[in-house]
């Protein structure tokens, strides 16, 4: 159980580009980085209009020179001070993730960036093998893995609780955009528009999410070949897509299914994954984060609860309060940004990382996967080799 005391020597000096007044997203970064004392924030560029940047800086209590009118700006004055960041989070719109990534590394800096990590499968292995050679650590902000009931999972995986795994079934199918609710709202309209947003919408947005928790639940599993039909059931959206069903066959026969979609009328969020085994199965639920099902063929269901001693022990290292007290979203990005601080260090002392995070691999494989599931759709829902 995690009771405060600190993980790393010293604060991580860190900045954002993006996450400005109004941002949702940047709000939670914001909260998850500086809740452990990993990070400290000291500068930013939090918005394309500059002032408006400057003025919300300063209500987080940033020194107004140190509010940048743009992220190049600022990477070339922060890299002049003694006392410059060490760290930048990337909370823009998708079609700029690439460009200031790629940026911050090339300035020397430790990344955090929001899915995707840019658009298609070369730039994603440009920015990996950058930051290979840079020796700098670049994190993808897969939040819902830091949920610490998903690293139960993982390890009943491990123990072969399950025995082979035959079928892993995820879904991320929320009805919030059930008509087109961008017309009147500026943070959905860039995540339709294909020069913002990329190759696709919820295939990224959303189908992502369970897709890199099944991988951290089953990481040996790799997939052979997909196939993707998607749909733009509101019309204005094409050519990117508001529903899509992928099937997918791995390469020790099992199968996996992912829905994405935002159209499913009355779910508020509908992320689910089922991992099925010969001889038993689990699943979790997002709306229910503090649970794992786990369900033995012929005994009864068991529901194993967050915090509790019957856990394995890398289940609880995170735990922040103790079982049958809620935790939620803003933990589980805690415990991710608390990885990606001791990541950092390790990075800068030589040290190899001797755990899991959602890591720039990750990010290449979340690409990899739209790319493919496109790929698959524009060729009549076809089957194709995974490349």
């Amino acid at each position: 159980m995690y009771y405060g005391e600190k993980k790393i020597s010293q604060p991580i000096r860190w900045a954002m580009a993006g996450g400005g007044k109004g941002s949702q997203i940047g709000y939670i970064h914001r909260s998850a980085a500086l809740r452990d004392f990993n990070f400290t924030l000291v500068a930013g560029a939090f918005d394309i209009d500059p002032q408006r940047g400057k003025a919300f800086g300063k209500e987080l209590h940033v020194e107004e020179s140190r509010c940048y009118p743009d992220y190049k700006t600022m990477f070339a004055e922060e890299a002049k001070r003694p006392d410059g960041i060490q760290a930048v989070t990337v909370a823009t719109p998708n079609g700029t993730h690439y460009e200031i990534t790629k940026a911050a590394l090339e300035a020397g800096l430790h990344v955090i960036c929001e899915k995707p990590l840019c658009f298609t499968v070369k730039e994603a292995e440009e920015l990996e093998k950058l930051a290979k050679e840079k020796q700098k650590i670049v994190g993808v902000t897969y939040g819902y893995a830091g949920h610490q009931m998903i690293q139960e999972g993982r390890k009943l995986v491990e123990k072969g609780a399950l025995g082979k795994i035959r079928i892993i079934n995820m879904m991320f199918a929320h009805g919030f955009h059930n008509v087109a609710v961008e017309k009147d709202t500026a943070s959905t309209k860039w995540r339709v528009d294909p020069k913002t947003a990329g190759p696709s919408y919820v295939l990224g947005d959303v189908g992502t999410h369970p897709l890199y928790l099944s991988e951290v639940m089953v990481p040996d599993l790799k997939i052979k070949r997909l196939m993707c039909s998607r749909q733009s059931f509101v019309a204005s959206r094409a050519p990117l897509e508001d529903n899509a069903m992928t099937i997918m066959e791995y390469d020790n026969g099992a199968v996996g299914y992912v829905w994405s979609s935002c159209v499913n009328c009355g779910s508020m969020h509908g992320q689910k994954i089922r991992i099925i085994g010969e001889k038993a199965s689990i699943e979790w639920w997002d709306e229910r984060p503090n649970q794992l099902t786990y369900e033995v063929q012929g005994e009864p269901v068991r529901i194993l609860e967050r915090g509790m001693g019957y856990l394995d022990a890398t289940a609880t290292e995170e735990d922040r309060i103790g079982g049958g007290h809620p935790e939620g979203l803003f933990e589980a990005w805690s415990n991710l940004y608390s990885r990606f601080a001791q990541a950092m260090v390790a990075a800068d002392n030589g040290q190899p990382v001797a755990f899991w995070y959602p890591d720039v691999h990750a990010g290449v494989q979340g690409v990899r996967w739209v790319e493919n599931c496109v790929r698959s759709a524009e060729q009549g829902a076809a089957w194709v080799t995974y490349k």
